[in-house]
């Protein structure tokens, strides 16, 4: 892994489920999923990036560990969606994928520094 890969890839996968959101249909459980994923998406990447300029260790691992919960919910939203099964998406797929790729990643940076 490159640097400066896990920024992309954190800042793609917000970016990417804000404009899976865009196609969701308009209805009030919809609705709560669009709030709560655009959130969780979003702050994934937000808080990896905050991580990079942590003061200390602990506040390194403390955003990262935000990060990590974050992708863990994105991750329950995105299943909740597939589960709902009104929408066939092999992107939905592939962002379930890179949600729990992301998961892995960021919670083997948090082991590691245990």
């Amino acid at each position: 892994m490159k640097p400066n890969d896990l920024l992309d890839r954190t800042f793609n996968f917000g970016v990417d489920v804000l404009k899976l959101l865009r196609g969701l249909p308009k209805d009030s459980e919809y609705n709560i999923i669009r709030y709560q994923l655009g959130k969780s998406a979003t702050s994934v990447g937000a808080n990896y990036e905050e991580s990079q300029a942590g003061s200390s260790k602990a506040d390194f691992k403390n955003k990262v560990r935000i990060s990590l919960k974050e992708a863990r919910e994105s991750n329950y939203w995105i299943r909740i969606i597939i589960a709902l099964e009104e929408l066939e998406s092999t992107e939905l797929e592939r962002l379930l994928q890179e949600s729990k790729e992301i998961k892995n990643i960021l919670a083997a940076i948090v082991n590691k520094m245990n």
